[in-house]
């Protein structure tokens, strides 16, 4: 059953990453311009000048983020940043949205329309100094995360309500075309966020469902883990043993009905011992 992690309640909650070496979790509110954490209990976070959106770690006190400019790397330590890559500056109606680091080393963004309607987003990977766009006409980018072996990108333009997955070649690059790995629509649900276990498979979340799913390597539901908010948004496996599933969730587009029906939105939520997760690798600037 899941808890509460930390009450502070998200606009748009997104990005939970387990620092390995630092044994903790951190996240976004995108729509607030927060990262956010608990540090030995304490809440704690940081304000931006644009909306932050997914993180990597680089070191222990550093971390790679993607704002809605440029790809930063941020001092935990002294608060500052300083841009590594510029990411669609000269486009402000788009934003960075779900992303993730891979085995490799590398760091995968996607962008989107700020109003979240129109297709004029990109996927891109940051790889040893260079940023590559791999993808574009993209609505809303989610799900991204990797095999545990590093040669399989899944990836949901949550519009189409399809999850794809794609062979990635030994530095990390695609390798082949995308191939739909689950359609949803027949059930109507919304991919949001996505990581894998150790075992391969999918932890999704459902995006106005309520839940995160877990869906084995060759596409089968295996459970859901409920969660007391509507709109879950992203999930992240922690904890010293890596066996709590922590999720993020949001208020947006939650209407009064809802948010009574589910007061806890917005909220961070954890739950022990559905699976074991994998570490998160460290971004190679």
């Amino acid at each position: 059953m899941s808890m509460v992690y930390d009450s502070r309640p998200c606009q748009l909650g997104e990005g939970p990453l387990w620092h390995p070496e630092r044994q903790q979790l951190f996240w976004f509110d995108i729509i607030g311009r927060k990262l956010m954490t608990r540090d030995g209990g304490t809440p704690r976070e940081w304000t931006f000048p644009d909306q932050v959106s997914a993180a990597g770690w680089i070191d222990r006190d550093t971390l790679l983020i993607a704002s809605e400019r440029a790809l930063i790397q941020f001092d935990l330590s002294t608060g500052t940043s300083q841009d590594i890559v510029a990411l669609e500056a000269d486009t402000p109606r788009t934003r960075s949205n779900d992303g993730r680091a891979d085995p490799m080393g590398g760091f995968w963004i996607g962008t989107m329309a700020k109003t979240g309607d129109e297709a004029v987003g990109s996927l891109y990977r940051y790889y040893r100094g260079e940023l590559r766009v791999l993808m574009t006409g993209i609505c809303i980018p989610n799900a991204t995360c990797f095999s545990p072996d590093g040669r399989q990108l899944y990836f949901a333009d949550t519009a189409t309500r399809k999850v794809t997955r794609t062979r990635l070649d030994k530095d990390g690059w695609p390798d082949g075309d995308a191939a739909v790995f689950l359609d949803l629509g027949p059930e109507t649900l919304n991919p949001d966020g996505a990581v894998t276990d150790v075992d391969g498979n999918l932890w999704l979340a459902e995006w106005g469902s309520a839940r995160v799913s877990c869906y084995s390597s060759d596409g089968t539901r295996q459970r859901s883990v409920a969660f007391p908010a509507r709109h879950t948004s992203c999930p992240a496996f922690g904890g010293a043993d890596l066996t709590t599933l922590y999720c993020t969730s949001a208020l947006q587009g939650i209407n009064k009905k809802d948010r009574a029906a589910h007061p806890l939105s917005g909220q961070t939520f954890a739950v022990e011992g559905v699976a074991k997760g994998r570490p998160e690798p460290r971004v190679i600037l």
